[in-house]
């Protein structure tokens, strides 16, 4: 299963997302990928050069459900992973002692999030309908 799933980001809240970017961007960061949520959020993916990881920053809106004031200390949002299957990562993360949180089907990506024991975020992303293997 571990070629299976690649780790590929961590994200982090921000307040105001021009002042982020303006500031990760000056600091060395290039952008990949932005987009909107369907609830009203904002995520913008950065890479640093020569680094193959990845930074998300996502802004919830005050009327998104996900919305929480930030308060010192919860400015991480999640780890993100890229799953092959990602119901077949979520029953690892779940023998591994994490917590169901969240799950739903966006065009042709599932999306699975599990808390782990501190109540951490972790989200894995891959085919809505994973192809089965041939024999």
């Amino acid at each position: 299963m571990t070629r299976d799933v690649r780790f590929l980001y961590s994200g982090l809240r921000v307040r105001n997302v021009a002042r982020a970017l303006r500031f990760y961007e000056r600091f060395g960061f290039r952008v990949r990928s932005r987009g909107t949520m369907e609830h009203g959020g904002v995520w913008i993916q950065l890479r640093f050069p020569g680094s193959y990881h990845r930074l998300e920053l996502n802004y919830y809106p005050p009327k998104s459900r996900y919305f929480e004031p930030i308060r010192h200390g919860t400015e991480f949002d999640h780890l993100g992973f890229y799953a092959k299957d990602p119901l077949a990562w979520k029953r690892r993360a779940l023998r591994a002692g994490a917590r169901p949180a969240l799950e739903f089907v966006e065009g042709r990506q599932r999306i699975v999030y599990v808390k782990d024991p501190d109540g951490n975020w972790l989200e894995a992303f891959g085919p809505a309908r994973p192809r089965r293997k041939r024999r």
